[in-house]
């Protein structure tokens, strides 16, 4: 027998898709081994691992030529995850083992044979269990992740020479168990007894009553506050409010991690929403995505069904947040390369914060600001109008006065202020959308106002020069405020909250 084939997979954005590995041996003094099919650098160097892989494994290695073919040819391939596959090929080709169409393999190759971990094995196993594939072999350090998916039996194996015995004798052999992480268990979570709290922070009940307000909604929020108010406190606090993740974004926010690669050692599914926070030299890939190759996924995409908080605006580059736009709006992020166009969910909520000034201290009555009027406008112009207009809630982060810092009560508690969440999304659940997502054709059905209430907004979009996007975003504040109340119709009440959580427009853009 010469000729055989396996079958992997490679992931691509999010999704896997079956990759064939064809091995051919044919007559040949050099015994080398040819990667054909678009393969990467780490693909064909794979060919040093395969072999050292067969020889210290105590198997029998050609004394011919090999061609390896990754079929389709027309679709770049990188990584070391074909590693495996391509070993069992030549052992195939070679009659020292059987290769079942109806078994996946997944996995890099050490020297000695031990078997190493990929990235985008929850991926693999999800796209394993809708082709009805029977099993699927991977790394040990990725069994519980590819366990998750369900509907396909996974065994986690050490080495080359188990996965062998395995094929031989697959009865000897016991699937990897499923985590005991369930939708009932997610939906159910407490918030951890060590998450911080909102009861920890003095003062700032604007700001906590806006952070509340987003959270019900999903919206995104600029902090704007001298320096040392709480705008980071706040927003390491904010995810301690949110819903608990459902079953179905548990398993699609760990597919992002396990194709970035940040999925930490020995954890099937993360089950707490991801809080991502850059630092301001972040590049256009780190932030939305891209880079060599197969593009990966950003920050943006990381913190999908989380938080991405970026603190001190301002000092990001004008270009790289600009490219927040896109994400913002569609809840996706689309990277276009020569070789592929790949889409990354992106579904966030951005919290967002900056001084009013460069030095910090602009309109702040205890201190004085040393920027001039040009300093002022020129640190503003950074945010541009359109990224303003996408963040429906600006609010102001004052300095904390001194009793306010003295006294032993906090306020409300974010287990309060999350009961208070989970009751307002539920309301916006039954709809079929968040509020921030409330399409353009279902918005004046939700959010019909009465006669008090279209004199208020027709005086906030005169007198503050508000946009057409900005006038759709106070309306869907203004129906989070309402849910949050469990009331049927958006009053001149709700209203008014949410156009005085737009006022920073006027006193500080315009």
């Amino acid at each position: 027998m010469a000729l055989s084939r396996t079958r992997s997979a490679a992931v691509y954005g999010i999704e896997a898709h079956f990759i064939d590995v064809e091995v051919d041996m044919y007559p040949s003094s050099q015994r080398d081994i040819v990667t054909v099919g678009m393969p990467d650098v780490a693909v064909r160097e794979s060919r040093e691992r395969v072999k050292s892989a067969l020889i210290n494994s105590g198997f029998p290695y050609p004394n011919k030529g090999v061609t390896v073919n990754l079929a389709p040819a027309n679709v770049r391939k990188e990584g070391a995850g074909f590693d495996l596959p391509m070993a069992l090929g030549i052992l195939g080709a070679m009659g020292v083992v059987a290769l079942p169409d109806d078994h996946l393999f997944v996995g890099e190759l050490s020297l000695d044979g031990s078997l190493r971990p990929v990235r985008g094995t929850l991926s693999i196993a999800v796209a394993a269990q809708k082709s009805a594939m029977k099993n699927l072999i991977v790394p040990t350090d990725n069994g519980p992740e590819a366990a998750i998916a369900g509907g396909v039996h996974v065994y986690a194996l050490q080495h080359l020479g188990e996965v062998v015995n395995f094929l031989r004798q697959q009865d000897l052999f016991t699937p990897q168990p499923r985590s005991s992480s369930s939708p009932g268990l997610l939906d159910a979570s407490p918030i951890p007894d060590y998450a911080p709290d909102f009861k920890d922070v003095r003062g700032q009940t604007t700001a906590k009553r806006a952070l509340e307000v987003a959270a019900a909604g999903a919206h995104n929020v600029l902090m704007i506050g001298p320096p040392g108010s709480g705008k980071t406190m706040l927003a390491k606090r904010f995810p301690t409010i949110l819903p608990p993740l459902t079953f179905d974004e548990a398993i699609e926010t760990t597919q992002i991690h396990s194709v970035a690669g940040t999925l930490p050692k020995g954890v099937g599914l993360l089950t707490t929403r991801p809080f991502r926070s850059p630092h301001h030299t972040v590049s256009e890939a780190g932030l939305v995505g891209g880079g060599v190759g197969v593009p990966r996924p950003g920050e943006v995409s990381l913190a999908h069904h989380g938080v991405l908080f970026l603190d001190e605006m301002p000092k990001f580059q004008r270009n790289v947040l600009e490219l927040l736009r896109q994400p913002l709006e569609d809840r996706s992020v689309t990277i276009a390369r020569s070789v592929m166009t790949l889409s990354f969910p992106a579904s966030f909520v951005m919290l967002g914060s900056m001084n009013p000034c460069p030095c910090g201290y602009h309109g702040d009555p205890t201190r004085e600001c040393h920027c001039t009027g040009a300093i002022i406008q020129r640190y503003l112009a950074k945010l541009s109008g359109p990224l303003l207009d996408r963040i429906d809630l600006h609010i102001e982060v004052p300095a904390v006065a001194y009793q306010e810092l003295r006294t032993k009560d906090g306020g409300i508690s974010s287990a309060e202020m999350r009961e208070r969440v989970c009751a307002a999304r539920a309301i916006q659940q039954r709809r079929g959308f968040y509020n921030a997502m409330i399409p353009s054709s279902e918005l004046t059905k939700l959010c019909e106002l009465d006669a008090a209430g279209e004199r208020t907004l027709e005086m906030a979009v005169r007198k503050m020069g508000l946009s057409a996007r900005a006038h759709d975003r106070i309306l869907k504040v203004a129906r989070t405020i309402a849910d949050l109340d469990h009331a049927d119709r958006v009053s001149s009440k709700n209203l008014a909250e949410a156009v005085q959580y737009r006022s920073l427009d006027r006193n500080y853009w315009q």
